[in-house]
C-alpha cells in the first residue's frame, strides 16, 4: 500500500471529487481525516474520521489540525480539495459578493490550511500538500473569470509554498483536472442552459481524448503525489485533463 499509515487530512470530503479521493487514499493505507462543511455526504471507512467545519473558520481548522496531532503524533499530508463553481456570467453581471467567495473558498481556504499544515510538517521536515485547482487556469472558458482567478491564484499559491518549503523537505504540488464527470460539472452552466447538452457539445468535445475525467483520475494521481515514489516532486502542475491543456 502506497500510503501505510500516513494521516492525511482532505479537505471537500464529502465533494463527488473528495469521497472519491478518501476512498484511494483509505484503500492505500492512510488514514484520513476529511473536512468538509457538513457531515451529510462524508463516506464512512475505517481509518475515515469526518469533520464538520468551514475551511474559512480559521479558528476551527486549527483546532482540526491540532488535534490530529495530538491524537497521531504528525501530519503526513494534506490535500486541498475543496472548491466551489462559478455558472458562466460576463463580468458586467458578477456581484463583488460573488467574485468574494469564489476567491475566499478556493484560495483564501488553501492560506489557512498550508498554514496550520506546515506547523506541524516542518519539525517532523517531512510532508506532502496536494491542492485541487483546474485546467481553466492555463485554458480559459468564457464566462469564468472569477473561477478562473481563484484557480490560478491556487497554482501559484502552491508553486511559492513549494519553494519556501523546499529546505524543510516538505513538498508541494497542483493537480489540474480538465472537465471531470462530477455533479460540480453542471454549475459552469449559464442560467437556464441544458446541462447534459453542455457536458456532452463543450465539455466532452474539447478534451482530446474524448471522455470526461473521471473522479478516480484525480484520485490516483493525488495519491501519487502524497507517495514516496513522488519524494523528489515539488512545485509540479499535473495536467490530469485528457489533453484539454494543449
Amino acid at each position: 500500500m502506497e500510503l501505510n499509515n500516513k494521516v492525511i487530512i482532505v479537505t471537500g470530503a464529502g465533494g463527488g471529487m473528495g469521497q472519491v479521493i478518501v476512498s484511494q487514499l483509505v484503500e492505500q493505507g492512510a488514514v484520513v481525516i476529511g473536512i468538509d462543511l457538513s457531515m451529510d455526504l462524508m463516506p464512512t471507512y475505517d481509518r475515515f474520521i469526518a469533520k464538520e467545519a468551514s475551511v474559512l473558520d480559521e479558528n476551527k481548522i486549527s483546532e482540526i489540525f491540532s488535534d490530529v496531532h495530538h491524537e497521531f503524533g504528525k501530519i503526513d499530508g494534506l490535500v486541498n480539495a475543496i472548491g466551489i463553481a462559478q455558472s458562466a456570467t460576463p463580468i458586467e453581471d458578477v456581484t463583488l459578493e460573488q467574485w468574494n467567495r469564489l476567491i475566499n473558498i478556493n484560495a483564501t481556504s488553501l492560506f489557512i490550511t498550508c498554514k496550520e499544515a506546515v506547523k506541524y510538517m516542518k519539525p517532523k521536515r517531512k510532508g506532502s500538500i496536494v491542492t485541487i485547482a483546474s485546467i481553466s487556469a492555463v485554458r480559459p472558458r468564457p464566462g469564468l473569470q472569477s473561477y478562473i482567478a481563484s484557480k490560478g491564484a491556487a497554482e501559484s499559491f502552491s508553486r511559492a509554498m513549494a519553494i519556501e518549503l523546499a529546505s524543510h523537505s516538505i513538498r508541494v504540488n497542483t493537480i489540474h483536472p480538465g472537465p471531470a464527470d462530477t455533479g460540480m460539472l453542471g454549475q459552469f452552466a449559464a442560467k437556464d442552459a441544458d446541462v447534459g447538452a453542455m457536458k456532452e457539445e463543450i465539455f466532452r468535445q474539447s478534451v482530446p481524448l474524448g471522455e470526461l475525467i473521471q473522479p478516480e483520475d484525480i484520485a490516483y494521481a493525488v495519491v501519487y503525489l502524497l507517495s514516496d515514489r513522488a519524494k523528489i516532486v515539488t512545485g509540479a502542475t499535473l495536467h490530469v485533463d485528457g489533453g484539454r491543456g494543449l
